[in-house]
This record gives structure tokens, sequence and C-alpha cells, in this order.
């Protein structure tokens, strides 16, 4: 069944969304490489400050930062595991070659089964 990498990151102040979009693209063909079926970044749109909790303050993102939402879609849990192994160990993946436009000390993710999917 489906597997889900999830992601909420803040993006630092200053890089837009072309430029994100243009860091992300760089890294999809990676997941894709080693089994992931679809990579989606999702800029925030339409994502309101809450009184108790929101995506801001999910990620401690500052005032200037925006907020992306992405997701991995595996074919399974197995190929996921085999997969981001791959990933992590690439060269192309390691933040020297490619500085990532977040931080990654305020990344939230995470794996998750496929319950629905209508």
């Amino acid at each position: 069944m489906t597997y889900i990498d999830g992601f909420l990151a803040p993006i630092k102040a200053g890089v837009g969304a072309d430029a994100y979009r243009d860091f992300a693209a760089k890294m999809a063909p990676i997941f894709r490489e080693y089994g992931a079926t679809r990579v989606v970044e999702s800029w925030a749109d339409d994502v309101p400050r809450g009184t108790q909790t929101d995506f801001y303050r999910a990620v401690a993102a500052a005032e200037g930062e925006a907020v992306v939402f992405s997701w991995i879609e595996w074919p399974d849990k197995g190929t996921r595991d085999a997969g981001m192994a791959k990933v992590m160990a690439d060269p192309r993946m390691q933040p020297d070659d490619t500085p990532m436009p977040f931080d990654g000390k305020r990344l939230i993710f995470g794996g998750f089964c496929a319950l629905l999917d209508a």
C-alpha cells in the first residue's frame, strides 16, 4: 500500500517561491530515481495564523519566513525505507553541494501509511 513521507518546513526570509521551486526541482529526480512515485511541493497560500497553534508555529517560523508543505509518495514502506537510505547517502543530497533554503532543525517530517485514497 502507498507510503507517504510528509514534510513541513519554514523557508528562509528572502527565498521566494521560484527559488524554492528551483531547489526542489533539483531534489525531486533523486527521490524518483530511488523509487518515489510522486514528489509534491506546496507553497503556503491560504494558511491562517491560529490563536493556539498553526503551521507557522509548528516550525517556529520567524517574521518574513514562508512555509512549505511537501510529500513524497512511495509504492510501499519497503521501497521507501530502501530508497530513503539511498537518497540520504547520495552525494547530490549533501548540504555542502546543495544548500537547503530552510533550517533543517525546524523541519517537521514523518512517514505515513495510507488509509484512504479517494
